[in-house]
């Protein structure tokens, strides 16, 4: 670890260090798990004794940031991990075993400073923005989907299968049970669960919670689902296109803005019972949903999963009911209204949820701050529009490839300013270094095309 001056940098209240400290010698916690986020979504962890914990949180604990993805250069590489008692949960554990805990931590410099460079401090940042502008809550509910193999070695199944099956073909049924066990003993409540489309693919739906809270959630649900399939003996991936041929993995993301406990998405007169506030953030969303791709599907592979046929929306639209448009309206029940919100779909999970979260939320604001205006819905299936068709009515696709998302997002000022320009400059360095490394790969299918006939 690294070592740093010590200067008292606790950015939690007294009282709530005191809370951690007495529960961890109340359960008889015996090691305490440190976690952050690298630039990219991978979990970050290292584990101290109890004896270490109360000056954790008082001053932090350093480490060597130049060795984590993102973050800073050899020549300023110090940086101090503080632990958010807010975050504080016991990790899935059986009588006999060890105890162990684990709490998710602010980055900050050695001065005390929040680091640019920390996802965590990005949605923060935006969540801030927010506030300024008069709501109090960002409420995001995610829907990780996932595959279930018999190693990281191949795709091999568990079972073939299909969306809400219920017989032998669902091989993974009390995986799922065991599963959700585990994460509602770490505090993350689960609204339901159940097999998806594709063979050995899953979905547990955790309850919405405030951005924060749920990104958080987000990283300790990916972790969980793969400890526990690693502990039965198979493989868990959120990649978000491990089999060709079928659907790919999701993470359609519902979202609302509350102030004093109300809805403020919800406008009773309105034809879609919408108000000027979700028309706005929707709008937005919409506006610039090209330029933060890059950022909610992350990967080269995303872009497998984003293409017609697949139930992945491409077509940059909004409608109530048509599940081929990148953003979805629920259905309005009445005695509902807090209920109303908008489902973006093009999501995977494979994302940094603090970073997505982040960039959503900003595009939404955007869209309200500016006044932009929400187009007619699209009702009609997009994947049966020509190409003409959707030109006529003013529909664009998401970016096909990974470069291509990455030079729209590489353009975009309102990335720049929700990402800040230090993740901003190194983000766009990571994924341009992707897409290089990939592109120059010969692959199996264009030797197979094209070796013997030209």
């Amino acid at each position: 670890m690294a070592q740093v001056e010590s200067r008292h940098r606790a950015t939690s209240s007294e009282e709530a260090r005191r809370d951690v400290l007495a529960r961890v010698e109340q359960e008889g916690v015996q090691f305490v798990l440190l976690w952050f986020t690298d630039l990219e979504g991978h979990l970050k962890s290292f584990a101290i004794t109890p004896g270490e914990l109360a000056d954790a949180l008082d001053d932090g604990m350093g480490f060597d940031g130049s060795s984590i993805t993102g973050f800073n250069a050899i020549e300023e590489s110090d940086m101090v991990a503080i632990p958010d008692p807010g975050t504080f949960q016991l990790m899935p554990w059986k009588e006999g075993e060890t105890k162990v805990a684990r709490m998710i931590c602010d980055v900050v410099t050695p001065d005390g400073e929040p680091y640019e460079g920390d996802p965590r401090y990005v949605l923060r940042r935006a969540l801030d923005r927010m506030r300024e502008m008069g709501f109090d809550t960002f409420n995001v509910g995610p829907e990780l989907e996932y595959f279930l193999f018999k190693s990281s070695s191949g795709v091999e199944t568990l079972d073939e299968g299909g969306y809400f099956a219920m017989t032998t073909l669902d091989a993974a049924t009390e995986l799922r049970q065991e599963t959700i066990h585990a994460l509602e003993s770490m505090g993350i409540p689960i609204e339901y669960a159940h097999h998806e489309v594709g063979p050995s693919q899953h979905e547990i739906d955790m309850r919405f919670a405030p951005a924060l809270e749920m990104a958080d959630h987000t990283i300790t649900y990916r972790l969980i689902v793969k400890e526990i399939a690693a502990k039965n003996g198979v493989y868990a991936t959120f990649m978000p296109k491990p089999i060709f041929g079928e659907n790919g993995s999701g993470m359609h993301t519902h979202m609302s803005l509350f102030k004093d406990g109300r809805n403020q998405f919800f406008d009773g007169d309105d034809r879609w019972h919408l108000s000027d506030v979700a028309k706005g953030f929707i709008a937005g969303q919409l506006h610039h949903a090209r330029e933060i791709s890059a950022v909610f599907a992350q990967w080269v592979n995303s872009y497998k999963r984003l293409v017609p046929g697949y139930e992945a929306p491409v077509y940059v639209a909004w409608s109530q009911r048509n599940r081929s448009a990148l953003i979805r309206i629920p259905l309005y029940k009445p005695g509902s209204e807090q209920a109303t919100r908008a489902e973006i779909r093009c999501p995977d999970p494979a994302c940094n949820p603090y970073l997505t979260f982040a960039c959503l939320l900003q595009a939404g604001l955007e869209g309200i701050e500016r006044g932009y205006e929400l187009p007619e819905p699209m009702e009609t299936n997009l994947y049966h529009l020509t190409a003409e068709q959707r030109r006529e009515r003013g529909i664009v696709s998401l970016p096909e490839t990974l470069g291509e998302a990455v030079d729209e997002l590489s353009r975009s000022e309102l990335v720049r300013r929700a990402l800040g320009p230090h993740i901003f400059d190194r983000y766009v360095e990571l994924k341009r270094k992707e897409w290089d490394e990939y592109r120059v790969q010969l692959t199996s299918w264009e030797l197979e095309r094209y070796l013997a006939v030209l």
